[in-house]
């Protein structure tokens, strides 16, 4: 009986989820039920999954408004119907076009019901067979002295359901006034829903509008006529895209002939056991339907080789031999020895996933590729949900509280017992509005492509992106049959083809580079010596001061090192005590002997120590006698995208009990289940590992062999886990000159010309990318710029901006001091005026001016460089206007382990985090006098008490720590080291400075 439900999907209106609705209902004895959110399709498809839990018969539909102005409520007959409102709603809501008040379209599939409310304000006397007037509990004493009483079989009941009690009408009027950004007490009541949009008991409703008992037949009617299905849980089918060719037939004699037309490329004599595990894998992706996915991630990928664009293709799909051979991944499984059952099993359901990633420069061609190639195809949505400290601040706006006390109460600086009545209200709501969503945004990689149209599951809306994007997430959309395509951009490979580039400009004589040669990558000593030595900064996914001060640990020289470097850094491995097992198994042989028997049989490379996703369904199958259907839970459960617990918790049950019964005591039983469980969500499968390691390679490769080029492609691509500034420190360890910006050499990125990095015009945040684009351009046609009087003739620009130019010493051709050029461009621009954008005819001859001799010095370039580019050129050490006491250096941490000591160093990164009991701390690295490195952690005692405020010189006094060979300092103290005054204005400039380094 209730044609008109709204969830929290109804954004900023709705109070509860869809499965609160549906216990609702339950509670109510409420049979069928309609569910029509606000212009959104957000909630139907879990909706119609859930109902069967409660014995409801689901229905869904759209509730069609103009802001708050409800139009008519469109409810699917059935699945062509729910297509037809879906189509209805993205046009509008693409397009960017209001709703009308009548629908401008026919739909065959669907019932549409006008408000009692909007019928009169029409004054519509005419109804086709599928729309009628609905009729709420509050205005059916109206309809007594109502014409529309005479539309006696188009009267349906349409009683809202917003809220459940005084409570949700409470959030729901917050709700609203956050959306219209008011005060609670400025909130129009047209905004709000009614205090009686709620759900009755059934047989209150019945007994309510037992005089008008046509009206209930009407409403049945319209219940008894609707169904739905999506072919949910097991009985799902896919709904992706099914045959890439014409026929299944067809489609699988193309995978197989890729495979043998490529074998040879990948395997130059191909083993009996490459053989085998080829026609296994075709065999179990044709037997489970999983050809045209192998098929269309080979489209993709060949389309982004046809345009020159790098790739790199991981997740559970690098598994795969038959992903290696036709060219989707680059990791040999063979090779590796890579868990086929990972990959793909006769219990999994849903395909391998397949992440490949782009250069993010390359990402969006891509895209638009798979959109102009593949029919119906969409992005997947995410929902941003209210986070509390921000949905607190949001509710301290809406009652009106001073910003000192919102700023106190998002912090959590407060005792509850000294609050006043209004911010215990926020604190209370806050708490009940945390998690629903609050808009819509896009996935950040998911595209999935359909054999039906989009529309048959979800509206879609038009988001900057350009391409329509569908109301529902990643977990629905595989509850549905639905698997996405992961496209995704990343700056590793932008860094790597950039790098080629400079290479063929900056060092023609160099011959072409393979960069795919990885297995010659691998062997290489220099590069592995990179590795071990912890030179990687530049380098993808190794250059972060964990990862290299891990591979320090573990003198990681080699591929398959690097590969399990990549998985037990991650926080599943590092949190169980795994990480710390691992590397102390490996550094000590005799440790290995620590292993269980059964576990060092089924992980001898890891030493009995599970660091891959593989790992753990081995141990599982192996070690606890799981089935591959059992274990494959388990890794559902690990990868994040688990929805249930209720299966999860089974398997437990059956991993202790099938341990025990295997004779092993509770104490290892717990261990080993207690180490699966801290996998959940962060473990690698191995072949992922594997993946980022090749790419990992080619940038070392250019690092060791090309450093200039690949630093400076590096810095071109938005660098990495560290600063400009710091990339270019590691430019010049490598041989670099670093140049100011130049207005005859320097382009809007860095330019490498020779060992010279010349910085590009984008560094200067204050200069207009208008005049930059000038400056380049008109060089460009013209050739360089011979004087400052020349760049003043061809260039329209204001005398703010020409300052800024020469402020940053970019006309330092001219051999002219910058303080002399910053009289002359005043006294010149003064003299010209208002300057026309066209070229003058003839050429201006300027007035000369005679200026005294001005005394400058290197202080005041530092200066303007750190105001300019945010940092200076010069080391900071030589800005220290402090003594510094003897102090050691990084190389010397060895000899002083247990030691408390002083180390003098300039600031590289810093980060917080937290100990094992939450306390917070804070992780920094420094370099040295020398440019080495070293890290340093700041405990939760002493975290507060000395600060680390921004870049600079920090005297460090600490204790040394050893960690498998890793050296670095437990800080006790550290102070932040005085700097030079600027001498045109010391005591301002040093207040200035520091502000600015901070």
């Amino acid at each position: 009986m209730y044609l008109n439900c709204h969830t929290y999907y109804s954004l900023r209106f709705g109070t509860f989820s869809e499965v609160a609705l549906l216990e609702l209902a339950k509670e109510n004895s409420i049979q069928a039920l309609v569910l029509t959110d606000i212009n959104n399709t957000s909630a139907c498809l879990n909706f119609v999954r859930k109902a069967k839990d409660f014995n409801i018969k689901p229905i869904i539909g759209i509730d069609f408004r103009n802001d708050n102005d409800q139009l008519y409520v469109g409810i699917a007959r059935n699945n062509e119907g729910f297509r037809e409102l879906n189509q209805y709603l993205s046009y509008h809501s693409e397009k960017g076009i209001k709703l009308p008040e009548i629908p401008t379209v026919i739909f065959n599939h669907c019932y549409v019901i006008y408000p009692f409310e909007k019928v009169l304000q029409l004054e519509k006397t005419e109804f086709k067979p599928y729309e009628f007037i609905g009729v709420s509990v509050e205005e059916l004493r109206k309809l007594r002295f109502s014409k529309l009483l005479s539309y006696k079989n188009k009267l349906v009941i349409q009683q809202q359901v917003t809220i459940r009690n005084k409570r949700d009408f409470n959030a729901h009027r917050l709700l609203r006034s956050i959306d219209k950004n008011c005060l609670l007490s400025k909130l129009d009541t047209s905004e709000e829903c009614l205090i009686t949009d709620k759900m009755y008991p059934l047989e209150t409703l019945k007994e309510t509008f037992m005089d008008f008992k046509f009206i209930l037949a009407n409403t049945q009617h319209i219940l008894d006529t609707c169904t739905i299905d999506f072919s949910f849980g097991n009985h799902r089918i896919s709904q992706n895209l099914k045959l890439y060719t014409n026929t299944f037939n067809e489609d699988y004699e193309l995978l197989e002939r890729l495979c043998y037309q490529n074998l040879k490329k990948r395997y130059s004599n191909p083993s009996p056991r490459v053989i085998k595990r080829l026609k296994t894998e075709l065999h179990t992706i044709k037997t489970l339907d999983f050809v045209s996915f192998f098929l269309i991630n080979y489209d993709i990928v060949s389309y982004a080789k046809s345009k020159g664009y790098f790739h790199v293709g991981r997740g559970s799909g690098a598994n795969s031999i038959v992903a290696y051979i036709i060219g989707i991944t680059d990791v040999d499984p063979i090779e590796l020895d890579l868990y086929f059952e990972r990959f793909i099993n006769p219990f999994r359901a849903s395909p391998p996933d397949f992440d490949i990633d782009f250069s993010w420069k390359d990402r969006d061609d891509v895209t638009a590729y798979i959109f102009k190639r593949f029919k119906h195809t969409a992005l997947m949505a995410t929902y941003n949900t209210f986070k509390y400290r921000a949905v607190v601040r949001e509710l301290g706006k809406v009652f009106g509280l001073p910003k000192e006390e919102i700023d106190k109460l998002s912090k959590g600086n407060y005792t509850l017992s000294n609050l006043d009545d209004i911010s215990k209200l926020v604190l209370r709501y806050g708490k009940l509005i945390e998690g629903f969503p609050n808009y819509l945004s896009v996935h950040s990689a998911g595209i999935i492509i359909l054999e039906k149209p989009v529309h048959y599951y979800s509206a879609t809306d038009l988001p900057p992106k350009g391409f329509p994007t569908v109301q529902f997430d990643m977990i629905i959309a595989e509850d549905v049959g639905i698997f996405k395509f992961d496209i995704l951009g990343q700056r590793g490979l932008a860094k790597i083809k950039e790098a080629l580039e400079i290479i063929k400009t900056n060092r023609p004589e160099a011959q072409d580079i393979d960069i795919t040669n990885v297995e010659a990558f691998k062997a290489d000593k220099n590069i592995n010596q990179l590795l071990k030595s912890g030179g990687a900064i530049g380098a993808y996914y190794v250059e972060s001061p964990a990862m290299r001060g891990l591979m320090q640990q573990l003198q990681t020289d080699n591929y398959l090192g690097l590969v399990a470097a990549s998985s037990i850094i991650r926080p599943g491995v590092s949190s169980s005590g795994m990480k710390d097992e691992y590397i102390r198994r490996h550094c000590n042989p005799e440790k290995r002997k620590d292993a269980h028997p059964i576990l060092m049989q089924i992980m001898p490379e890891t030493y009995g120590v599970m660091v891959y996703q593989e790992d753990v369904l081995k141990v599982a199958n192996q070690f606890a006698d799981l089935t591959l259907g059992e274990a494959d839970i388990l890794r559902r459960g690990m990868s994040g995208k688990y929805r249930s617990r209720k299966e999860f918790l089974e398997v437990e049950q059956k991993f202790i009990s099938n341990c025990r019964n295997k004779g092993f005591n509770d104490d290892l039983i717990f261990e080993v289940w207690n180490q699966i469980k801290s996998f959940a969500g962060y473990a690698f499968a191995k072949g992922h590992s594997a993946s980022y390691a090749v790419e990992s390679y080619q940038s070392l490769f250019l690092k060791c062999y090309y450093p200039l080029e690949f630093m400076t492609a590096v810095l071109n691509n938005g660098g990495g886990f560290y600063s400009a500034e710091h990339y270019l420190h590691e430019a010049k360890k490598q041989g670099a000159k670093i140049c100011l910006p130049c207005i005859n050499k320097s382009d809007h990125p860095n330019r490498l010309i020779g060992k010279s990095i010349y910085l590009g015009f984008g560094y200067l945040k204050n200069l207009e990318t208008y005049n930059v684009q000038k400056i380049i351009t008109e060089r460009q046609l013209h050739g360089n710029y011979k004087s400052l009087d020349d760049f003043i003739d061809r260039i329209a620009i204001s005398i703010e901006q020409l300052t800024i130019l020469i402020r940053i010493n970019a006309f330092r051709f001219t051999q002219k001091h910058k303080t002399e050029l910053l009289w002359q461009a005043i006294f010149k621009l003064n003299a010209m005026g208002t300057k026309s954008q066209q070229a003058p005819l003839f050429k201006i001859q300027h007035k000369q001016f005679k200026l005294p001799k001005l005394k400058t010095n290197w202080i005041e370039n530092a200066y303007d460089e750190m105001e300019l580019l945010g940092f200076p050129l010069c080391n900071y050490f030589n800005l220290v206007n402090e003594q510094m006491i003897d102090g050691i250096l990084a190389k010397d941490m060895k000899d002083y382990v247990e030691k408390k000591v002083v180390i003098y160093g300039s600031l590289v990164t810093t980060r917080f985090n937290k100990t094992v009991q939450g306390k917070l701390m804070r992780l920094s690295t420094f370099i040295d006098k020398k440019g080495n490195y070293f890290d340093a952690v700041h405990f939760s005692g002493v975290v507060d008490q000395y600060p680390i405020n921004g870049l600079g010189v920090y005297a460090c006094y600490g204790t040394i720590k050893d960690r498998f060979g890793f050296y670095s300092m437990v800080v006790v103290s550290s102070k932040k080291m005085a700097i030079l005054p600027d001498p045109r204005n010391a005591t301002e400039s040093v207040h200035k400075t520091v502000n600015r380094i901070s």
